[in-house]
């Protein structure tokens, strides 16, 4: 029982997982690699499913800042606290190498392993395709992040010119809420603008309404 105890806080894995691969196996390591290999053969079998629910997670600490996304396939691995516990572990140890790429995420050593290999070692416990998808990062002294909800689906991070906490939080908090397309006029795609322009000024003429008071609301001053 206490080698089953120890190579589930090693792995995560379940005790049956456990108990069955230090039955196959001749130490720790065998075990260890017993499980790696079962996740990647679920890996290699998943590899074509769609991973479209997961896990999003957001961490600022000294002057840099990183949100990730672990995916999975359903809502149920998603949310259990194994699934959330390896991506805030990735995340930590990305902020804490200041990672700057998906790649260097992927390589950092994590457990026994890798972080990739983690990834891999999970997915043959659930059964499911599991990938990273979405790194990207900030760096900047006056940094605050939003989690919406603390239900790690959707996360935020703002970068302010000064010390401001409230103002940090509140923004953080209207950019999960608004999804704005770029910080000024300037940042946006013209052919987005023309598009927009067209569609604003045929409204205008159904509604009766100045054609400039309703561009206004797509790009102010515009």
């Amino acid at each position: 029982m206490n080698d089953i105890k120890k190579l589930r806080e090693m792995t995560g894995a379940g005790l049956a997982d456990c108990k069955k691969a230090l039955a196959e196996s001749e130490d720790m390591d065998g075990a260890v690699a017993y499980l790696r290999k079962k996740g990647q053969a679920v890996a290699a079998k998943r590899s074509d499913r769609e991973a479209s629910e997961g896990c999003v997670l957001v961490k600022a600490e000294n002057g840099f800042a990183a949100i990730i996304a672990l995916k999975c396939e359903t809502d149920f691995v998603a949310q259990g606290a194994d699934f959330v516990k390896l991506t805030q572990d990735i995340l930590d140890a990305a902020v804490a190498a200041k990672c700057a790429t998906l790649e260097e995420v992927k390589a950092l050593p994590l457990g026994e392993g890798t972080v990739q290999d983690a990834i891999v070692a999970r997915s043959g416990i659930t059964g499911e395709k599991m990938e990273l998808d979405g790194y990207k990062t900030l760096v900047a002294e006056n940094v605050y992040t939003y989690n919406h909800q603390k239900k790690n689906m959707l996360c935020t991070m703002v970068a302010l010119s000064q010390d401001n906490a409230e103002a940090g939080h509140e923004i953080a908090m209207q950019i999960a809420a608004s999804a704005p397309l770029a910080l000024t006029n300037e940042d946006l795609d013209p052919v987005l603008i023309a598009k927009e322009r067209v569609v604003a000024e045929e409204k205008a003429r159904e509604e009766g309404k100045p054609e400039k008071i309703v561009m206004e609301r797509i790009v102010p001053g515009q």
